[in-house]
């Protein structure tokens, strides 16, 4: 069973940069599409960054220009940098693949502060 493990998350004051990754066990990592989704408090959680097996991306509008999603298939992890944050960027991060998205499976996430 696929499990995924994000880190990077902390509080970093607006403009800031930070850099999320998801390390993913199992071998479905190689054949599956991966996402971030983000939930602030109060909000539904919704899709921030997508990439394909092939590394075709896609990204909320929210987020384009400032946000890159990239994988290490060697290393089995995702990951997502995020420059010029925002307050509004605040929430906690999720990495998933679809079909466990279409489950309501989720990880723990980690926790992203936009805050001066």
């Amino acid at each position: 069973q696929v499990q995924f493990v994000e880190s990077g998350g902390g509080l970093v004051q607006p403009g800031g940069s930070l850099r999320l990754s998801c390390a993913a066990s199992g071998s479905i990592f190689r054949i599956s599409d991966m996402v971030w989704y983000r939930q602030a408090p109060g909000k539904q959680r919704e899709l921030v960054a997508a990439i394909s097996t092939g590394g075709n991306t896609n990204y909320a509008d929210s987020v384009k220009g400032r946000f890159t999603i990239s994988r290490d298939n060697a290393k089995n992890t995702v990951y997502l940098q995020m420059n010029s944050l925002k307050p509004e960027d605040m929430a906690v991060y999720y990495c998933n693949i679809p079909r466990r998205v279409a489950m309501g499976s989720w990880g723990q996430g980690t926790q992203v502060s936009v805050s001066s």
